[in-house]
């Protein structure tokens, strides 16, 4: 992982959870962060204005999507093959 591509994502889902970057790990999920759909929807959207990227539709499927956000890792991977114009299907924590 890049490290400012993850600093700026880590931020952005800390802001949402209301917790410190510092309080986050690769490996915590969403889920663990007490995010709800309206903080995934603030979150993408962030991500997407961030990064200038565009987060494929129902990124929470990433079966459907191949977009990964089972955990803040695998968001930070799939922002990184986005931004160089991969597939971010191959994301992985």
């Amino acid at each position: 992982m890049r490290p400012d591509v993850q600093d700026q994502v880590f931020s952005i889902i800390a802001r949402e959870a209301l917790r410190d970057p510092s309080e986050l790990s690769a490996e915590m999920t969403l889920e663990e962060l007490g995010l709800d759909s309206l903080g995934l929807v603030e979150v993408i959207f962030a991500i997407e204005e961030t990064f200038d990227v565009s987060v494929p539709f129902n990124a929470n499927e990433p079966a459907a999507t191949q977009f990964d956000m089972s955990s803040v890792g695998a968001i930070v991977t799939a922002v990184e093959r986005l931004m160089s114009g991969g597939n971010p299907s191959s994301a992985v924590a």
